[in-house]
């Protein structure tokens, strides 16, 4: 089996030995490194808009530090054990792994078609991450937390996890009558079990968690899903059953040293984030010091697992928590849950056929929910790329490097002197916008950021208009007044164009190449008025910039 790496890196052109160029919020001290994660997918059904959503998430995050100066490490990938994925192959009546390497590479192509930009593809079926599980679980096993019990309870095969009587209720079918019982947090079918497994002392870990949510504010996002952790944690935790029968489940990692029973899907499948670091971690390991993870993004359905399970288990085999889950909200259609029944789920693969890769990514950072749901909208994504792509930020630069104002293809540099009273509302929202752009993403306000970058966009096309350069370039005795003008315009272009790097690498990258823009000159540092007398030239794009929708 290919085992996917890539080594670590910096975009945007930053050599690995360059000075970190800022501090962050969030992570280490003084760290040059960020680490972060999407949920790795289940494989029992091809990828839909929501996985998009958590890997757009993901590697903006990821390219934003990147943008700060750091070096980088993004994993991703596949969850392929558990009974889900036992029955399907069954179903498909094919061997599991082959099931898995199938819809396995659907989920790798998504990440490839959306310029994913992923250091680690991991999937669970791989030698190295089986060695990672068992060494986690000899861990625990040895620092006391594992032991053998009999469990009897209400477990979700489609949720893969155990619930306590107050956590299920009986639901009626309208139409049929049937009575059935199922997880209140999920609406998923549940059933009666009983079995001998390995369990997981939960239960001492409840004033733990607490505390570490109390004094890591920012450890679980957005607070609404820190609220909800936080009240099922005081509603009590039961200890967790860490096993099944193989007679019930063998396609999975077997228990070291019992082989009747497999190690529990969670488990086995929240450890990737260990395994991806090269966990467990030899002398001379070079990718250790990426532990703990800066961010690890999941969709809210997910947020127990992470925000509790996992923090208990590094807990108990004493190594460091992650510094923050970041728990987005889901998608919805005309306010409807998604759904194959309905006929009104959105193929991520044909969005960004038809709208673009970049202007996919942009309509999802800028639309998609965090505390609440976002409602897919083609008609949304059309309204993005019409007002805010091609009519903001394409318009502008257009205008402003066409050969009736910039024959020589020169830009003008930064007018000396005092700034003129006509530019300085432009030039100090400007000179703010990456300071403010940097606190709405390092408090994980992405829409804030952008709201900021389009509002510096607004200002600049109405002082380009204001200033009518198409009149001014008609005398020479305006060349002052034309050269400023084409100077803002076109810095209001550079940096809003590094800034929005992160979301949009490709065309990003298009448009500072256009602006003359050196790769060792993109960083968050950059993204000021530029005071340098160098001249600058500009360079023909391929294309337009974001062409007119067919």
């Amino acid at each position: 089996m290919q085992i996917l790496w890539r080594s670590a890196r910096l975009p945007f052109g930053i050599s690995l030995k360059r000075q970190v160029l800022g501090q962050f919020s969030l992570g280490r001290a003084n760290h040059t490194k960020a680490y972060i994660t999407t949920p790795i997918y289940y494989v029992n059904a091809v990828p839909h808009i929501g996985h998009l959503y958590s890997s757009v998430l993901a590697d903006t995050i990821t390219r934003y530090y990147a943008l700060k100066g750091a070096q980088t490490n993004l994993c991703t990938g596949t969850d392929e054990h558990g009974l889900k994925i036992q029955q399907a192959a069954e179903k498909n009546k094919t061997d599991p792994l082959a099931f898995c390497d199938r819809v396995s590479e659907s989920f790798k192509s998504l990440c490839d078609e959306a310029n994913i930009d992923y250091t680690t593809f991991i999937r669970t079926t791989e030698k190295r991450h089986a060695e990672a599980v068992k060494e986690l679980w000899g861990v625990l096993l040895k620092n006391g937390y594992i032991y053998k019990g009999k469990h009897e309870g209400w477990y979700a095969v489609s949720d893969e996890a155990f619930y306590a009587s107050n956590q299920v209720h009986e639901v009626e079918d309208s139409k049929t009558g049937e009575k059935t019982m199922v997880a209140i947090e999920s609406g998923q079918r549940v059933e009666w079990t009983t079995e001998e497994n390995y369990k997981f002392k939960l239960s001492e870990f409840q004033d733990k968690l607490l505390t570490w949510i109390d004094e890591n504010p920012t450890a679980i996002v957005p607070n609404n899903r820190k609220n909800e952790v936080v009240s099922w944690i005081k509603a009590g935790l039961a200890d967790l059953s860490v096993s099944r029968l193989r007679s019930r489940l063998d396609w999975g990692i077997q228990v070291p040293n019992d082989p009747e029973h497999t190690i529990y899907v969670w488990l086995d499948a929240l450890t990737n984030y260990l395994t991806a670091t090269g966990y467990p971690w030899p002398k001379d390991s070079k990718t250790k010091d990426f532990w703990p993870a800066d961010v690890h993004v999941v969709g809210k359905d997910i947020v127990r697992f992470h925000a509790i399970y996992w923090p208990a288990f590094l807990m108990a085999a004493n190594l460091p928590l992650p510094k923050q889950i970041l728990a987005h909200a889901h998608w919805t259609m005309g306010k409807q849950k998604m759904s194959k029944s309905k006929g009104n789920v959105a193929d991520p693969f044909e969005a960004m056929k038809i709208y673009g890769v970049d202007s996919v990514r942009y309509y999802l950072m800028r639309d998609g929910g965090l505390a609440d749901d976002g409602d897919y909208s083609e008609d949304m994504i059309k309204t993005r790329y019409k007002k805010d792509l091609a009519g903001q930020l394409g318009n502008l630069l257009s205008r402003s490097t066409g050969k009736i104002l910039m024959p020589l293809g020169v830009i003008p540099s930064q007018p000396s002197g005092e700034i003129d009273p006509k530019d300085s509302l432009l030039h100090t929202e400007l000179e703010s916008l990456s300071a403010t752009f940097e606190k709405a993403f390092d408090e994980r306000e992405f829409n804030k950021g952008f709201n900021a970058v389009f509002d510096a966009l607004t200002e600049a096309n109405r002082h380009f208009t204001q200033n009518a350069p198409w009149e001014l370039v008609k005398d020479e005795a305006n060349k002052a007044r034309l050269d400023a003008t084409l100077f803002y315009a076109t810095e209001a272009c550079r940096i809003t164009g590094i800034l929005l790097q992160p979301v949009m690498p490709t065309k990003m990258d298009s448009l500072l190449t256009r602006l003359g823009v050196p790769k060792n000159e993109r960083t968050l540092a950059h993204a000021k008025i530029s005071a340098t007398p160098k001249l600058r030239t500009l360079n023909e794009l391929p294309d337009v910039l974001f062409a007119k929708l067919k």
